[in-house]
């Protein structure tokens, strides 16, 4: 039965891959996963936000050195009291379609964006108006002063504050679009798309880089190939076949196991990432067990980081255990908080349970077989859980079918709902107290696992306030100090990703922290 899957899925690469276009410099990758949202505000998929910047762009993005500058934005003043900026668009800004982009629907996409994102929840809350003064000029009126305004402008990974024609961004965000209208430098074949196998992007001709360097996700944005066709095989021995017969030219994600074969290839090259991810494993406060804050606590005793990463990525030059929320070696690193907690603990686990009263009510974990890199993550709580006196039921699905249910399932699991899941975020995603989802504790508005904490809340306004640096760190160990007392979510360990290139493929200097294809080359 595998090898007929394998060969049927051979085939199926074969005709991906067939001549139509051959006579365009076509760029064929494979990536950690499937697409099937499309709308990156309504979805918090990373293969969603990849998608996302292949054909939107952003006012502002972030450099290699995780400093925010101005990307679709020319230039920008602030009032003497830090409560009006004004900011001015960047000349020959088009539309897919042709249409110019304007300043109504930068704040039309920055309204939507604000109602799903971390960040933008909070500088909603301190906006007193948007002002449209020209075409390319309009005005946030701030209340109150909003210390990483740019930043948050600027936010790198989920959600992404991407700009949208105002016919878009003034859908619900509650609802998916369907209309995949972008200004970024590639355009988006809906009418190739064939999910489950292929997604095609085509160079935007009309699409005006900005004069500096690419640097990050930040500057020039120079895409140096006609066609990027993203071909969905999901299974990593088959990735790697077709990476050594040139049938493609990347894998975003490979797997671990596969390295001394890409290493020791003249024909492939290997790019270790530049920021490190981190795993993560979070409960569902609305649902018992994890309804209780005391067998929450219980579960930070049990679990312990080395055997996560071990059974996910195995190779120690690419992973290394960390309690630091905020990520080791980031300018709000701390251990604050951290004592005894993440080291398994069985038996401070077991008395917590049995404090708590636990009926042994059967913790559900969905796990994601078809993404390498955190499939591992629901078998290795299972183990460790179970040793505390958990019982756990894994449930094995695809990766968008478990986001689906995440996402959407907030019932008991005899309804189709869950207790919890491991995954991972990348460190732009988890850079401070307002930027990380999992710290959103605002009930109904937070992502999956609906964490309702008022305390929270007013910590993340703290932080949002604070100027310098000392008052940031010292917001930051309150918070990661209270997060881990009503127990948000538990790191796990970081790791490094790696991808493999073909040796004809030319890539950034310094990789950017997100997968993107201008400043690719293919010789």
């Amino acid at each position: 039965m595998m090898r007929r899957s394998l060969v049927a899925s051979i085939a199926g690469l074969a005709a991906l891959v067939a001549a139509p276009f051959a006579e365009a410099e076509t760029l064929r990758v494979v990536m950690h996963s499937d697409v099937k949202a499309l709308d990156p505000v309504w979805s918090g998929a990373y293969i969603t936000r990849n998608h996302a910047y292949m054909i939107y762009d952003t006012l502002f993005a972030i450099d290699e050195k995780l400093q925010v500058k101005p990307q679709m934005v020319d230039s920008w003043t602030t009032s003497p009291d830090g409560l009006t900026w004004t900011f001015k668009l960047r000349d020959g800004l088009e539309w897919h379609d042709g249409a110019p982009v304007t300043a109504e629907d930068c704040v039309a996409s920055i309204k939507r964006w604000a109602q799903r994102d971390s960040m933008g929840q909070k500088l909603a809350l301190s906006v007193q108006d948007y002002k449209i003064l020209d075409d390319k000029t309009f005005q946030i009126v701030l209340k109150q002063k909003f210390g990483p305004l740019l930043e948050a402008l600027g936010k790198p990974s989920v959600v992404v504050p991407f700009m949208m024609p105002k016919r878009v961004a003034e859908l619900d965000p509650m609802k998916q679009l369907e209309d995949t209208t972008g200004s970024g430098p590639f355009i988006f074949k809906k009418d190739e798309w064939k999910p489950g196998e292929k997604l095609v992007y085509i160079k935007n001709p009309k699409y005006k880089p900005r004069p500096e360097p690419m640097s990050g996700l930040s500057g020039g944005k120079v895409v140096s190939v006609d066609r990027v066709e993203w071909i969905w095989i999901p299974d990593a021995q088959t990735q790697l076949n077709a990476l050594m017969k040139g049938e493609i030219d990347m894998i975003e994600s490979v797997d671990y196991d596969h390295l001394p074969v890409l290493e020791d290839s003249k024909e492939v090259r290997i790019i270790k990432g530049t920021t490190p991810n981190q795993y993560v494993f979070r409960m569902n406060w609305l649902q018992p067990p994890f309804n209780n804050q005391k067998i929450r606590q219980a579960v930070t005793y049990a679990l312990s980081q080395e055997e996560f990463l071990q059974a996910n990525i195995g190779d120690k030059r690419f992973y290394r255990t960390c309690k630091a929320m905020f990520t080791c070696g980031s300018s709000l690193a701390t251990t604050v908080g951290m004592d005894g907690l993440i080291e398994g603990d069985v038996a401070k686990a077991k008395e917590l349970l049995k404090e708590a009263g636990y009926d042994g009510t059967v913790v559900v974990i969905p796990q994601p077989t078809d993404l390498g890199v955190i499939k591992q993550l629901a078998p290795v709580a299972k183990a460790q859980l179970e040793r505390a006196g958990f019982k756990v039921d894994v449930q094995p699905m695809d990766w968008q079918s478990m986001v689906t249910r995440l996402t959407t399932k907030k019932g008991p699991p005899s309804e189709g709902g869950w207790n919890a899941f491991g995954t991972s975020w990348v460190q732009l995603d988890i850079l401070d107290p307002l930027m990380t989802p999992n710290l959103v504790a605002s009930c109904d508005k937070a992502r999956a696992g609906w964490p309702c904490d008022q305390t929270m809340e007013q910590l993340r306004d703290k932080f949002a306030l604070a100027t310098t640096q000392a008052e940031k760190k010292a917001v930051a160990e309150e918070v990661q100090r209270h997060a881990m007392q009503i127990v948000t979510h538990v790191p796990l360990g970081e790791w490094f990703g790696v991808s493999a290139v073909r040796a004809n493929i030319g890539t950034m200097a310094v990789p950017p922290p997100i997968t993107v294809f201008w400043g690719v080359t293919k010789k």
